[in-house]
């Protein structure tokens, strides 16, 4: 018991000495946020212990020296007066701040070694945040503003900006009428996909197939940045053309096919008794006549047809870059449909047949589907290779 609990005892003394060991070296290599990190989370659960007095001495040092080196760089980037440096400053003052209240809960904190309390030097920065928040939703707004009325600006900038103006909103809410640019901003940022189908099959398809195939909010494309339209809107200028050209229309004839099966096999049927050598029945260890099982062999012929039919459609989908009206991708695509039902007639016993061959004899002879039915059942098909297509092949992200 003794050798147990002197081994857990240096087991806490060596990982005791390791944390204090990774929080020096952190401090020693100018981690001085993990440093502070692991000194917080010591503290907070016992800044009275001792083992975790060496804590407070480190925190003090890398927090003084974090201090000191935002502070030094928020002066640099004031001095090079470049707005673009206002979030970097924002960002600063925030990360000052939310050290000192993460501090805060634990003072105050005692120097073992001298008795006396450690100095932090915490300060107000809450006037300096409000001035630089001010600063930068300044910026944001009008670099926004600029951007709305420059000319050739491209979908990728105004997606940018969308971001810009999303952390405006965040860091500043309701400031002036952002949220009116954010939508602005994002309808610009937007591409826009018009679908179509094309018929040159020669053939008519069935208007229900291409309502199915043109119902793209059934698709689950659309995504923050692309939307896919089936109707046009006139007040949109769309981005891409996306085709669905339907090229070939097979249809197979109606077949029935027969095949003969036969089957075969022992039954119960009854019972006899067990006789000796000598012609006597057997008894059991009770008395009793011992009956035997008697088996025979039954036969059952089936007569299973088979009706199969059997549609194809092939084709292209074509995407259109509008603005240069160019071919960018084109990709073929196909989808089958096979239609199959089969049921049986039998000659004979039905006892030599098995479950799936009963079942068949239960069923009868279906009408076959007309060819605008197999058409529309093979569109079904061809619509989730449609959606495989694009979801593989996203236009501008």
């Amino acid at each position: 018991m003794k050798k147990t609990t002197l081994l857990l005892l240096v087991v806490s003394f060596m990982v005791a000495c390791s944390s204090v060991k990774k929080t020096q070296q952190a401090i020693n290599t100018g981690n001085y946020d993990e440093a502070i990190n692991l000194s917080i989370e010591k503290l907070r659960k016992d800044k009275y212990k001792e083992k975790n007095q060496p804590y407070v001495v480190m925190l003090s040092d890398a927090f003084s020296k974090v201090t000191e080196r935002d502070l030094d760089r928020i002066s640099f980037l004031e001095k090079e007066r470049n707005p673009e440096n206002l979030e970097s400053i924002y960002r600063l003052y925030q990360q000052l701040n939310n050290r000192q209240e993460r501090i805060k809960p634990l003072l105050p904190l005692t120097d073992a070694s001298t008795g006396k309390n450690v100095a932090f030097n915490l300060a107000n920065y809450d006037d300096d945040l409000i001035d630089v928040k001010e600063d930068l939703s300044e910026y944001l707004y009008n670099n926004a503003l600029d951007l709305l009325e420059r000319k050739n600006t491209n979908k990728y900038d105004y997606r940018e900006v969308f971001n810009n103006l999303q952390y405006l909103d965040k860091i500043n809410p309701n400031y002036k009428d952002v949220r009116t640019l954010l939508d602005e901003v994002h309808f610009k940022g937007t591409d826009f996909v018009y679908v179509t189908v094309k018929n040159q099959t020669r053939q008519i398809i069935p208007r229900r197939l291409e309502q199915d195939l043109l119902a793209m909010d059934t698709y689950g494309l659309n995504d923050f940045w692309t939307v896919f339209h089936a109707q046009k809107d006139r007040n949109i200028k769309y981005d891409f053309n996306l085709e669905l050209n339907l090229r070939r229309i097979d249809i197979s004839p109606e077949r029935i096919n027969e095949k003969e099966i036969i089957k075969e096999k022992q039954i119960k049927d009854g019972f006899k008794y067990l006789l000796d050598n000598k012609g006597n029945v057997k008894k059991d260890s009770l008395g009793n006549d011992i009956k035997v099982d008697k088996f025979k062999t039954v036969r059952c012929r089936v007569y299973q047809f088979t009706q199969q039919k059997s549609s194809a459609i092939t084709g292209v989908v074509k995407y259109i870059d509008n603005n240069s009206r160019q071919l960018l991708e084109s990709f073929p695509i196909q989808s089958e449909f096979v239609f199959e039902h089969s049921y049986a007639n039998y000659d004979g016993d039905r006892r030599a047949l098995n479950s799936a061959l009963s079942d068949l004899i239960e069923l009868r002879e279906v009408r076959f589907p007309s060819n605008e039915q197999m058409v529309f059942d093979t569109g079904t098909d061809l619509k989730e290779k449609l959606k495989y297509i694009i979801t593989r092949n996203k236009f501008r992200n």
